[in-house]
C-alpha cells in the first residue's frame, strides 16, 4: 500500500462524507493506493455511524473508536499503530485540511528523501488575537529550544516515512511537538512546506484555552526525557551538587568570618543575624533534594523495562 492518511476527530460528523470523496477523487487521479484511518476521539455526535456508512461505501476506510475522549495525541498514536502505507499522512477531519495536498506531500516522501514534511499554514484563516499570535509565539520557542526550524509545527498536516510514525510515541499534548520527537528518535530529514489553510466549513473547534498552559509544559517534558531520559542524574546531580557548593560557601564565610573576629578579641555575632545563614542552608537542602531526586530517578530509570531500547535504523549480515 502507498499511503495511509490517519484522521483524528471529535464531533465532525458533517464534514466526514466531504472529506473522504475529496481524498478519494485524489488518490484515484494520481493512482495512489491507500487507506484512511479515522480515530473517533469519543464524539457526542454522529460522527461513528458516518465512519460505519462510510466504510461500507468504500473499503479502504477503516474506524477506530475511543470509548471518551482521549485527545488528539491519543487519537494519532493509535492510528499510527494500525497504519499499513508507505507513507503516512495525517490531516484534520474539519476540512480546514486541503486533500489536494497530498500527492506533493506523498511525492517528497517517496523522491525528495525526507523523513518527515511538515505543513506550513503560510496564511491563515483563524482569529489573530486566539490563535495566530500564539501559534507564532510558540513555533519560535519551540524552534529555539529544540533546533528544529519550522514556521508551524503545530499544523495538523504532516507526512511521515512509515518507520518513522512505528518509531515514536506520542501522549498527552505532544501532538504539538512531532517533528521534536521525531528528530529525538534519530530522524533529521524534516522538511517543510506551504500548505493551503481553508476556513473552517462545518462546527466550532475543539481546542480550549489549555492548550496555552498545556503545550509549553509538554514542551519541557520533552525536552527533558530526549535529553536525560536514560541519564537523570546527570541533571538533578549535577543542580545539586552545585547549590550545595554554594550553600558550603555560605556556610564557610559565616565560620571564617566569626573566628576571625573571635581571634582579634571581638565580640562574634550569631550565625542567624547573617543573611549568609539563610542562604547557604536553603541552598544546601535544596542541593541535597536535587541530588536524591537524581538518585531516585536514576534507579527508577536503570530499572524501567526499555532502559536498553535505542532506535535501530539497519542492520546487516547479523
Amino acid at each position: 500500500m502507498d499511503l495511509s492518511i490517519v484522521i483524528p476527530l471529535y464531533n465532525e460528523e458533517e464534514s466526514l462524507p466531504e472529506l473522504c470523496g475529496w481524498i478519494q477523487r485524489v488518490a484515484d487521479e494520481h493512482k495512489i493506493t491507500y487507506e484512511i484511518v479515522m480515530v473517533d476521539d469519543g464524539s457526542s455526535d454522529n460522527s461513528w455511524k458516518e465512519i460505519e456508512r462510510l466504510a461500507v461505501e468504500n473499503p479502504n476506510i477503516k474506524g477506530i473508536k475511543f470509548r471518551r475522549n482521549y485527545g488528539k495525541s491519543a487519537a494519532l498514536n493509535v492510528g499510527f499503530e494500525a497504519v499499513q502505507g508507505d507513507v503516512v499522512i495525517t490531516m484534520d477531519a474539519d476540512l480546514q485540511d486541503s486533500p489536494d495536498e497530498i500527492p506533493e506531500l506523498f511525492r517528497m516522501i517517496k523522491e525528495g528523501g525526507f523523513d518527515m514534511v511538515s505543513g506550513w499554514k503560510k496564511v491563515r484563516h483563524d482569529p489573530s488575537l486566539t490563535k495566530n499570535i500564539p501559534s507564532k509565539f510558540y513555533n519560535w520557542m519551540t524552534s529555539k529550544m529544540s533546533g528544529v526550524k519550522l514556521h508551524d509545527h503545530n499544523c495538523g498536516l504532516k507526512a511521515y516515512r512509515k518507520n518513522v510514525v512505528k518509531s515514536i510515541e506520542v501522549y498527552g499534548e505532544m501532538h504539538r511537538y512531532i517533528p521534536v520527537i521525531a528528530k529525538w528518535a534519530g530522524f533529521k530529514k524534516i522538511g517543510e512546506k506551504v500548505v493551503e489553510h481553508r476556513k473552517r466549513k462545518y462546527g466550532v473547534t475543539k481546542f480550549g484555552i489549555n492548550r496555552f498552559v498545556n503545550g509549553p509544559l509538554d514542551l519541557m517534558s520533552i525536552m527533558f526525557v530526549s535529553k536525560f531520559g536514560k541519564r537523570p542524574m546527570h541533571l538533578f546531580g549535577s543542580l545539586g551538587f552545585i547549590l550545595f557548593l554554594i550553600g558550603f560557601a555560605a556556610a564557610m564565610v559565616i565560620g571564617i568570618q566569626k573566628i576571625y573576629i573571635l581571634n582579634i578579641g571581638g565580640k562574634a555575632p550569631l550565625v542567624t543575624n547573617s543573611p549568609y545563614f539563610y542562604i547557604g542552608l536553603t541552598a544546601m537542602l535544596l542541593g541535597t533534594m536535587l541530588f536524591l531526586t537524581g538518585f531516585l530517578a536514576e534507579m527508577i530509570a536503570r530499572t524501567s523495562n526499555d532502559r536498553n531500547k535505542y532506535q535501530i535504523d539497519k542492520k546487516t549480515n547479523l
